[in-house]
């Protein structure tokens, strides 16, 4: 646990008591602050009363006398769509408002890293696509390579459960635009734009909401680098801002299909090859074609983002080799889960929007695609070449028809259920073939979420096996 300091004999507010709320609070109370919390839900409130959290109100108009801070849960919105109660009754009452990113960026140094001979240091990793891919494969090049690192945020633990960092080890944060956008600190020593495509457009009130909440990482504390997808207007843009020269090395631009041919730090992959070049020169090169964990033009972004990253900790490019080679990929995200008689079975649940699924179609030649489910803003017009890899689709979700006639081109068979879509895919899939979940759709008409979905996609297909 990483202790919250600054709030000793302070009573601080915690909203929302899920697995990071809870963790901010008993954070809270090892730092010397006491701890009031509110969840809307009655199950969460339970959970905290059994973890000995004191529960107030916090939609009350007198439930922020005499306190000093009120942390919220990621999920809870603050501005747009609208704020949340609790939050109107911190601003009227003049109360700060933060959340456990803040916090744990204001608490990660101690008087104790003047002892170290290599202070710790923070790798987040923002952006729409791949950045949990991204993070998780950073934290794999390092530990492969002998590096103390742990991985934590938007994936696996929350960023105050973490241990207190050893020296020279390196934390790497998955945040997303939530955690980013409220944050009152943000400075990591290294910070990571994948790409940016449109996503969560009601929370952030549109797309320039949207990448000012990313923007935001690179912007409050100003890291020593800067890895960016540069694939993207907004991510050109920001990188031109952040460089104050052409050959400004403190930016590493990053590309998935076109060389960079800038004078300055460039890492990109082409037709399956990535390189690196730094001052007009190739300094490194690998074949991506035959990494099992990082199918795809999209995963070969991710894997530029993680070598930039690894390659600015000091790591070489033999060792990032071969800890690539050895990346088993995330549940749910391009997870091969079997293979029988030529036909290879992905779980891609995490594809939840229409960016994210064409890149997953366009990593597979022939595919029978199993889609479908909440449809988000904008439609499906974005899904592009990819469908061109489509030999037919197996739709699912309670508005499985209104899907199936939005995907014009494409042979489609309204199934409803993932059972119904995993056995009609499987009868007809041949040898060659990838039977790929890859919804372009969020999960919540059918699941709690999208690992929910994907974990009936493996189970169906396992089944069946």
């Amino acid at each position: 646990m990483i202790p919250v300091r600054g709030h000793e004999g302070q009573t601080v507010a915690v909203l929302g008591l899920g697995r990071s709320g809870r963790a901010t609070a008993a954070a809270l109370k090892a730092g010397g602050a006491d701890v009031v919390a509110w969840d809307d839900g009655p199950s969460g409130r339970e959970a905290a009363e059994a973890e000995g959290i004191a529960l107030r109100d916090l939609t009350r108009a007198s439930a922020f006398e005499g306190v000093s801070l009120l942390v919220t849960s990621p999920g809870i919105p603050h501005l747009y769509p609208a704020p949340h109660a609790a939050i109107q009754a911190a601003w009227e009452a003049g109360v700060p408002v933060d959340n456990d990113i803040g916090l744990f960026f204001r608490s990660f140094a101690t008087e104790g890293f003047e002892a170290f001979d290599t202070l710790p240091r923070i790798v987040a990793v923002t952006g729409s696509n791949g950045k949990s891919t991204t993070s998780a494969l950073i934290h794999h090049i390092l530990t492969e390579n002998g590096r103390a690192a742990q991985l934590a945020g938007n994936i696996g633990r929350g960023v105050l459960d973490l241990d207190p960092p050893h020296d020279g080890e390196v934390v790497v944060l998955e945040l997303s635009s939530y955690q980013t956008e409220l944050a009152r600190a943000l400075t990591p020593d290294i910070a990571v734009l994948t790409n940016l495509s449109p996503d969560h457009l009601d929370r952030h009130a549109g797309p320039g909401g949207y990448f000012a909440a990313k923007r935001r990482l690179f912007s409050e504390g100003g890291p020593d680098r800067a890895v960016i997808g540069v694939d993207e207007n907004e991510g050109r843009y920001l990188a031109n801002q952040l460089a104050t020269a052409a050959a400004d090395d403190r930016v590493i631009a990053i590309s998935s299909g076109r060389k960079l041919t800038g004078s300055g730090w460039n890492v990109f992959a082409r037709k399956g090859f990535l390189a690196e070049y730094r001052k007009g020169r190739q300094v490194a090169s690998v074949d991506l074609r035959d990494i099992p964990g990082l199918p795809g033009a999209h995963n070969h972004q991710n894997a530029c983002a993680a070598w930039a990253t690894a390659r600015a900790l000091g790591l070489g490019p033999r060792g990032i080799e071969a800890a690539l080679r050895s990346y088993p990929g995330l549940p749910h995200r391009s997870q091969r889960v079997a293979e029988r008689n030529g036909v290879a079975f992905v779980n891609d649940s995490k594809a939840t929007n229409v960016d994210a699924a064409a890149k997953a179609l366009a990593a597979f030649p022939r595919i029978r695609w199993i889609c479908g489910g909440l449809e988000k803003e904008g439609g499906l017009s974005g899904l592009g070449a990819g469908l061109e890899h489509v030999a037919k689709a197996y739709v699912i979700g309670r508005e499985a028809e209104a899907f199936a006639v939005k995907l014009p081109g494409v042979e489609a068979e309204v199934c409803g259920t993932m059972a119904r879509a995993v056995e009609r895919a499987m009868a007809e899939a041949e040898p060659g073939d990838t039977v790929l979940l890859a919804p372009a759709a969020a999960s919540f008409d059918q699941y709690d979420n999208f690992e929910k979905r994907g974990e009936d996609f493996v189970a169906q297909v396992r089944e069946r096996l």
